[in-house]
């Protein structure tokens, strides 16, 4: 499967010799922004709408993290929320995080070929809009949660008092921002549930009331 990285650091240290180092240093578990710049990470058709929808979705507050999935067309197909514990920064918390998220909203992907649905991540938080480290390890987290769930990694986005930026690729705005309020929503709706039964309707079905 293509996903426009390197293989999956989490794949790969099972079987490193430098496991225990690697375990024991979250320096080396974020990606630096030129890193990202160059993984091939999907440009964002429209990625304001992006960023207001979910904006008006979960009203984020600062240490928010908002994950998506999108479908090709960039619909929304599903959404969850959830704070930042107080801890240090560290790309293998992040995409356990992410991840959980992500097996509650949506089944994986993982039977396919090539993945067709796409994961964003928007992060409310302190600061200004600069790349820092906590950003390098919600990019490595978001990078290894999507390669375990079978979906395409795609942006990551800051939400800051000075707006929203999609890092790496030098696009945002002044709105919204973690002062504004929920701009009216005018995206679509979510698609219809299946009418099968069965765990992934259900876990539709919960992505639905989110």
């Amino acid at each position: 499967m293509t996903f426009g990285f390197a293989p999956s650091s989490a794949a790969s240290m099972s079987t490193s010799p430098d496991l225990s180092a690697a375990s024991t240093n979250p320096l080396a578990r974020m990606l630096e922004p030129a890193e990202w710049a160059s993984a091939g990470i999907p440009l964002l058709r429209n990625p304001r709408e992006v960023v207001s929808g979910l904006h008006a979705r979960h009203r984020p507050r600062p240490a928010t993290a908002v994950v998506a999935v999108l479908d090709p067309e960039e619909r929304l197909l599903a959404s969850a929320s959830f704070t930042r514990r107080s801890t240090p920064a560290d790309g293998w918390m992040f995409r356990n995080a992410l991840l959980a998220q992500l097996r509650k909203v949506i089944p994986h992907d993982l039977r396919r070929r090539s993945p067709v649905r796409t994961a964003v991540l928007l992060y409310c938080r302190d600061g200004d809009a600069r790349w820092t480290e906590e950003d390098g390890a919600w990019m490595w987290g978001l990078r290894d949660a999507c390669t375990l769930h079978g979906l395409r990694c795609g942006a990551y986005i800051t939400l800051t008092r000075d707006g929203w930026q999609v890092l790496g690729e030098g696009r945002g705005g002044r709105r919204p921002n973690t002062d504004s309020p929920p701009e009216f929503f005018t995206g679509e709706a979510l698609p219809p549930l299946p009418r099968t039964g069965g765990a992934a309707s259900e876990v539709l079905r919960r992505a639905a009331a989110r």
